[in-house]
C-alpha cells in the first residue's frame, strides 16, 4: 500500500462560501499515480466541511437558506464568547465533515453530476484541507 500526503489552502472572501475542489483533488490523484484505492478530503478546521454534490447555485443557495433557517448566525449561542461562530460550528456537523472519494483506474470515480466542495462557515482567515490518498 502507498500513499500521499496533500494540503489546499484556502482564505476565502466571504464569511460562508461553498468552492469547487474537484479539479484540484483530480490534479492530486493523477499527479500520486495511485491506479486503485481512496482519497479522503478533511477539512482541518472545526467550521468548515467537505461535500460531494450537484454544481449548481440554486442547490447551493438552498443550502445556505436551509443552514440559516435551521441555526440562524445571529442567535444568542452560549459559545459566542469572543467570538461569533457557534452557528459555523453547527453548520460543519449537519453538512458533514469529510468525504471519502474512490480511485479507479487511476481517476476519481465520480457519478456523473457529483463534485466536491470546500465548505467554508468562518471564512476570511487562512484554512487548510488534507487530501490522503491511499491506494496501489
Amino acid at each position: 500500500m502507498k500513499w500521499k500526503t496533500e494540503y489546499l489552502e484556502f482564505n476565502t472572501g466571504r464569511k460562508i462560501e461553498f468552492v469547487r475542489i474537484t479539479e484540484r483533488v483530480e490534479k492530486l490523484v493523477s499527479e500520486s499515480g495511485e491506479k486503485e484505492g481512496l482519497v479522503l478530503v478533511n477539512p482541518m478546521h472545526i467550521t468548515a466541511a467537505v461535500i460531494v454534490n450537484d454544481d449548481e447555485q440554486g442547490l447551493i443557495g438552498d443550502y445556505k437558506r436551509t443552514l440559516e433557517r435551521l441555526v440562524p448566525y445571529n442567535a444568542d449561542y452560549a459559545h459566542n464568547t469572543g467570538e461569533d461562530n457557534a452557528a459555523a460550528h453547527i453548520w460543519r456537523q449537519l453538512m458533514g465533515h469529510q468525504a471519502v472519494m474512490a480511485i479507479t483506474g487511476g481517476k476519481l470515480d465520480l457519478g456523473p453530476w457529483e463534485q466536491i466542495f470546500y465548505c467554508e462557515f468562518d471564512g476570511q482567515r487562512r484554512k487548510r484541507v488534507l487530501v490522503k490518498i491511499i491506494g496501489e
